[in-house]
């Protein structure tokens, strides 16, 4: 490839990797950028032709073309687009005719500006419009090209500064020194090895940017923008809830977060919990009144403090990744007590849910704290305390509750012989997980749905054994309450967290226990309802890890925070402290093992010595030796040459004929009129000046006409 290919290419693939990075984005359609790839194709094949657009022709149709972009917006506005597309779009389309008109036209180097200056424009847009890490692909794949191509732009204009000129003042046109070094320096200029200098530019780059970038003060919140809008079939988790609306929800595959669990030994049976309904109508559930009371918040740095706990090792800490969505509902494991995160307010209700603002445009991350610990079973077996009157709500029933729903319940905790709540849970969980089947179709209905599917259906999805158990316990006296959240996900382990989509949507079941002041987690759904599923293959195990990148990402490039400074700042802490009690550790080891042995260790430090010396000091010794034998071996060149030279320089002087200063030793040469004295200078300037070697001929050649002219001499 010579210089001015490389140059081109160089170019044509930062343009076009601008335009790949835009509709990536989602800011051009595939259709035209595919019709500006041919524009590409066309304007390499047509390059150095007649056929290519006169300047001052490109010059009037990108000046005509400014009216065009009016035009298109308006059109884009007449054809609905969004309104924060509309102009994007617009503008968009002129960078691509703009661009198609300059690569058509013969380019001078202000077009090849303009070019470049139009591509970094589409890149700065791709970056408005997405925040993906294929963005961080592109961007760098960008900037390898764009390095290249205006390393390659700076010299092919320095080259134009230069001459190309052929002189024999030096060398002869014949010379082969001559011809190979103009291949070497005009044909090909090293252009093979720009391209390792811009990699190694671009590597040096982003090794000074990312310190900078990790220890930057962050002003603005964790909140990720995008366009458009949330998930906007997200229901089930309102302050009411029809009876059939979480299996609607579970019919979808929309990603809805991703969540961090920090402590390595958390259970892995954790939910992320929504919202909590106590009131249930027979066709749905709603919060009463005393539920949507709100619970005490301590506010403090953008740490929201709700509850307390007896031991922090119980505490489970998650870090939430949530999609933009049509719910303020903030989620977490159960029994949440604290919230972190740049979040404007943070409420909660008498239940325990927890609320911001909506964030139906942008993605949001907070963390939450969680004492996912529960009693131990014999002492929520022996606790037979009573309900204080501000849980009996719990036991609320609707006006027309099926007369078959009390003595169901009563049947199924006789049969377990179960004398206590929290058997008489358990009874009734296993019931509903055995005897009732799975699915997500909603057969149950008309005017009483859970009758229907307690003694008619007996099929059904989450909805519906949550409702049945809450209702069987109340008729009981037990109090219950529904809950609606999600399973934990599908756990990936390259990106150390969990996937969560809208199928991952589920209900069950919180029992009170008053002695312990304690809300405790039953699931009567079958285990047909709650296997997650498993994803095997390449390109499952492809989607983890792109998956991973993408949550690395939004964790530490676009949400990337105060708080998130603080987490890296101690982890690279308690890596250095291990890194360096390792280290200790191995220097213990080593004394002790030589303790008592001082010859031993006298010889080790001795072999350690010579070892640092030769790493140090031996390759500079073997290149000062190296570098003195070619010294020698040049001056012992240089010297043959200026003496075979100087013999003749004498001759001529002893003739009269001395060289005046401002002759070249050629020039000097052809005034003598003296074949022999020709070839001396030309074998001199081929020594001298051109770094070649005479033969064993030529030596000899050189020899015999300095000889003639020695014996010239003599017989004048």
């Amino acid at each position: 490839m010579n210089f001015l290919t490389y140059f081109r290419a160089f170019s044509y693939a930062m343009i076009a990797v601008a335009m790949l990075a835009l509709v990536l984005a989602g800011g051009l359609s595939t259709g035209l950028a595919l019709l500006f790839l041919v524009v590409m194709i066309g304007s390499w094949m047509l390059e150095t032709t007649r056929w290519q657009l006169p300047e001052r022709y490109g010059l009037g149709i990108v000046l005509l073309s400014i009216p065009l972009f009016y035009i298109d917006w308006k059109y884009q506005q007449a054809i609905g687009e969004p309104p924060e597309r509309l102009g994007v779009t617009a503008l968009a389309h002129l960078i691509v005719f703009l661009s198609a008109v300059k690569l058509l036209q013969v380019k001078k180097d202000r077009d090849w500006v303009f070019l470049y200056l139009i591509s970094f424009f589409e890149v700065l847009l791709a970056a408005g419009l997405s925040f993906s890490p294929v963005f961080l692909g592109t961007l760098t794949l960008y900037l390898l090209c764009g390095l290249s191509a205006v390393t390659a732009f700076e010299i092919q204009k320095a080259r134009r500064s230069l001459a190309y000129t052929e002189t024999r003042l030096l060398v002869p046109p014949d010379s082969r020194v001559f011809k190979k070094a103009g291949r070497r320096s005009w044909r090909n200029p090293e252009a093979a090895r720009l391209p390792f200098v811009a990699v190694a530019l671009l590597l040096l780059i982003f090794a000074l940017a990312l310190p900078l970038f990790l220890i930057a003060p962050r002003s603005g919140a964790a909140a990720l923008t995008r366009s458009g809008g949330g998930l906007s079939n997200f229901i089930g988790f309102s302050e009411n809830v029809t009876l059939g609306q979480i299996g609607t929800l579970k019919q979808d595959d929309g990603l809805v977060m991703r969540v961090r669990v920090e402590e390595s030994d958390s259970p892995r049976e954790l939910r992320w919990r929504g919202v909590a309904l106590d009131e249930f109508t027979g066709q749905s559930w709603k919060k009463s009144i005393q539920a949507r009371q709100p619970a005490p918040v301590t506010e403090g740095g953008g740490f929201f403090k709700f509850g307390t706990t007896e031991a922090l090792h119980r505490l489970t800490t998650q870090t939430f990744f949530l999609e933009p969505l049509e719910s303020a509902v903030l989620f977490a494991a159960p029994r949440p007590v604290a919230i972190q995160g740049d979040l404007p307010f943070v409420r909660v209700d008498a239940e325990g849910s927890m609320q911001s603002r909506r964030h139906d445009f942008e993605r949001t991350m907070y963390k939450a704290i969680s004492d996912t610990d529960e009693p131990r079973m014999d002492e929520l077996r022996n606790d037979m305390r009573p309900y204080s009157p501000a849980f009996y709500r719990y036991l609320q029933l609707p006006d027309k509750l099926d007369r078959r729903i009390g003595p169901l319940a009563t049947t199924m905790i006789l049969n377990a012989n179960a004398s206590n709540r929290y058997d008489a849970a358990k009874a009734i969980e296993l019931h509903l997980q055995r005897e009732y089947g799975y699915s997500l179709e909603m057969k149950a209905g008309g005017p009483d749905p859970l009758a229907d599917f307690l003694f008619n259906v007996r099929t059904g999805h989450c909805e519906y054994f949550s409702t049945a158990m809450a209702v069987l316990l109340r008729t009981h006296g037990i109090a219950a309450r529904v809950v609606n959240g999600f399973l934990p996900g599908e756990y990936n382990e390259a990106a150390g967290a969990y996937t969560v989509r809208q199928s991952d949507a589920h209900s069950w079941v919180e029992v009170y226990f008053p002695e312990t002041r304690s809300w405790v987690t039953f699931d009567p759904t079958p285990s047909a309802g709650r296997v997650e599923p498993v994803r095997t293959g390449l390109a499952a195990q492809l989607q983890k890890y792109g998956e991973a990148l993408e949550l690395l990402w939004f964790q530490y490039v676009v949400g990337y925070d105060k708080q998130e400074q603080r987490t890296l700042a101690t982890s690279l802490h308690n890596q250095a402290f291990d890194y360096g009690r390792m280290i200790s550790n191995m220097l213990s080891t080593i004394q002790s093992y030589l303790t008592g042995n001082v010859l031993s260790l006298l010889i080790a430090l001795l072999a350690l010595g010579l070892i640092v010396l030769s790493l140090l000091f031996g390759k500079r010794i073997w290149h000062l030796v190296r570098a003195r034998s070619l010294d020698a071996e040049a001056e012992g060149r240089t010297y043959s040459s200026i003496q075979f030279y100087e013999r003749l320089i004498s001759l001529m002087e002893q003739r009269g004929l001395s060289r005046d200063r401002h002759l070249t030793p050629l020039e000097f040469a052809q005034t003598l009129k003296s074949s022999e004295a020709l070839l001396v200078t030309r074998a001199y300037n081929r020594v001298r000046f051109g770094g070649e070697r005479l033969s064993a001929t030529e030596k000899k050649e050189v020899e015999r006409a300095l000889f003639a002219l020695e014996a010239t001499d003599r017989r004048d």
